[in-house]
């Protein structure tokens, strides 16, 4: 659009057209410079590439190494499983087999009450996943939302309580499941490990419940919700990605527990665990170690499944709590 059009006319215009001319010698000088700095380009991303790469291999390589460290038992794992018994016994180990065999997985289903062991391990780990998620839940909101007396005490508690050792309480708890008559059930496996599994999911917890804005509860209570409904159809639901990160190592801890079991499980060995058939293929001559592999092989498969059902919630449980 020119200047006329604009209603730019009269004593203005001659002032422009003198102008025009000299804006139009500076073009030049703009395009030898932007013609420099376009010469320069190349060179500065060369030298950040220089600075920069050398830090960037070491990292990948660094994560390279790290992940194969990691893998690599669980490899050799579901390797020895498939493996037959003549390479697993032979002196010269080998990281492949050119004949894979289900020998060892046979000699683990047939193994008997092998199934009940994997109901058993059901029944316990999802008890204390279900149970200490919601009892978790409400004790982080009634930590975070309301102010009593002992509150910083509690919390300080919580911490203590991550620090001492299992092992240095399981004597106690033999004696204490003995006297309320627990020994030898489902029920001396499935205290514990809520008792256990409930600080770090209070804790953690806790910060999803903070994070919620008092302006939403208060918004809430003014439309008339109740504090229940609040708490089960608002908070609920907003830190459930938090439920289901503390709700993964609750069940990890739980599904891989071999001490509770072996100490609290004396005599009834219909009331044992995974964890507990595994000591079948351990003998005093010589150790069935394609069994013992596809054992822990097949112990294995849920936690897997169990990642693969809240891979995503998991991501942003640990990623952080909720927004405003």
């Amino acid at each position: 659009m020119s200047l006329e059009s604009r209603g730019l006319r009269g004593p203005l215009s001659p002032l422009v057209r003198r102008l025009s001319p000299r804006a139009g010698r500076t073009a030049p000088l703009v395009r030898r410079t932007s013609l420099r700095a376009g010469r320069t380009a190349p060179l500065v991303r060369r030298t950040s590439l220089r600075v920069r790469r050398p830090w960037r291999l070491a990292a990948e390589a660094s994560a390279l190494v790290i992940a194969v460290a990691v893998a690599f038992p669980l490899y050799w794992m579901v390797l020895s499983a498939f493996k037959p018994a003549g390479e697993i016994q032979s002196t010269e180990a080998k990281p492949w087999t050119l004949a894979p065999s289900l020998d060892s997985f046979r000699r683990v289903f047939r193994q008997e009450d092998f199934g009940g062991y994997f109901v058993n391990s059901l029944i316990v780990a999802g008890t204390v996943v279900l149970a200490s998620a919601l009892i978790a839940f409400l004790a982080a909101t009634a930590v975070t939302r309301f102010r009593f007396t002992f509150r910083t005490t509690l919390l300080i508690m919580f911490l203590v309580a991550q620090m001492v050792p299992v092992e240095a309480l399981t004597i106690p708890l033999f004696f204490l499941m003995r006297d309320f008559g627990q020994l030898n059930t489902l029920g001396s496996l499935i205290l514990p490990h809520i008792a256990f599994s409930l600080p770090f999911a209070i804790w953690m917890l806790r910060g999803f419940v903070k994070a919620v804005p008092e302006a939403l509860e208060e918004a809430a209570y003014i439309d008339g919700a109740s504090r229940s409904r609040f708490l089960w159809q608002i908070l609920f639901p907003l830190v459930f990605p938090g439920l289901v990160a503390t709700s993964v190592f609750s069940f990890i801890s739980t599904w891989n527990d071999f001490l509770f079991a072996k100490s609290f499980i004396i005599s009834d060995t219909s009331q044992s665990t995974l964890p507990m058939a595994l000591l079948v293929f351990f003998k005093p001559d010589e150790n069935d170690w394609g069994g013992i592999m596809a054992a822990s092989t097949v112990m294995t498969v849920p936690v897997l499944v169990f990642f693969v059902l809240v891979q995503r919630r998991l991501v942003s449980g640990l990623g952080g709590a909720v927004k405003d």
